[in-house]
């Protein structure tokens, strides 16, 4: 157990440590909103193009691990939508808000972190795949479903279209991805001066990304709606995970082992840092950060089991 704590130690301490730091005021609200658009918008996406662009097309094509990922998440999201509906009976925009919760992890904050301790380089190529599939698939889904019900149903699809688009467009993870498969098929090599530079820039994600984790918990609170709460937290570090394992289990294998350990990986993290925030517009905030903050407390214990059983039971 200790080799599992050593996996997971150093990521919880940059998470305490970033915690602390704004709690004591060394850092406050807005220096972490600046250091989260500089982890979103410069490190991440040059930690992505590095995956790809440094790769044979061949390494990073891999569409058993897309379709199995996307099948077990797109289950899970369904199967939140349908609970929140039928057996909580929550109404509007919050039956899209249930279901993200269970469905869309924390991949590049934390999901990265812990599959890159545990895998190694293979870990921001499953990444990459991941971000796909959330960006241009899942994320415009539901927010599409939330907006639709506020609206009472009445939004014309090509408004509703052109939005995602937009949204893909600004998205600067969605924009990098074809610009490095395009320099992966050319078998292009950048200038050494830029590929350093690329480089420096995606060296500090890891860090940096569980430093704002654990400055963006300060100030959450775990009050009200506690039933609800737990429903979402053992939904996505619970069944998320599960739902992909049975798909690539007994649906589309994945033939890479690496590649099925990451897809439990990432699967098993709670769910994505902006949470909260995008569920400030349609009043949904103080259940989605309480939310947000019993999955990544209770994340160090679930990860930490899932670690064990991985080590004993490799898939």
């Amino acid at each position: 157990m200790l080799d599992i704590l050593a996996i997971t130690g150093p990521i919880y301490l940059c998470i305490a440590m970033g915690y602390l730091c704004t709690r004591m005021g060394v850092f406050s609200k807005p220096d972490l909103r600046v250091l989260g658009k500089f982890v979103l918008n410069l490190a991440l996406p040059a930690l992505l193009f590095n995956a790809i662009a440094q790769r044979p097309l061949a390494d990073v094509m891999h569409m058993d691990y897309l379709l199995a990922y996307g099948l077990g998440s797109a289950v899970m999201m369904l199967a939140g939508y349908l609970w929140a509906r039928y057996v909580n009976h929550s109404t509007g925009s919050y039956r899209a808000f249930f279901a993200m919760g269970t469905s869309c992890s924390n991949s590049g904050y934390m999901g990265y972190p812990v599959a890159q301790l545990v895998l190694g380089s293979i870990a921001p190529v499953a990444l990459a795949l991941n971000m796909v599939f959330e960006n241009l698939i899942k994320l415009p889904v539901l927010l599409t479903l939330a907006d639709n019900a506020d609206a009472g149903g009445h939004r014309r699809w090509r408004t509703v279209l052109l939005d995602i688009v937009r949204g893909w467009v600004r998205t600067p993870m969605l924009v990098v991805i074809p610009l490095a498969l395009l320099v992966s098929v050319m078998g292009w090599v950048l200038p050494g001066p830029v590929a350093r530079t690329v480089t420096l820039f995606s060296q500090v994600t890891t860090g940096l990304a569980l430093f704002i984790i654990g400055g963006a918990l300060v100030g959450l609170q775990l009050k009200g709606k506690r039933r609800l709460v737990g429903q979402i937290a053992i939904g996505k570090l619970v069944l998320h995970p599960l739902c992909v394992f049975l798909a690539f289990t007994f649906v589309v294998p994945i033939a890479d082992p690496q590649l099925r350990t990451a897809a439990l990986l990432y699967a098993a993290m709670p769910m994505l840092g902006i949470y909260p925030i995008l569920a400030l517009k349609y009043g949904h905030e103080e259940v989605s950060a309480a939310t947000l903050l019993a999955a990544t407390v209770g994340s160090f214990f679930t990860l930490n089991v899932l670690l064990w059983v991985l080590k004993h039971y490799p898939l």
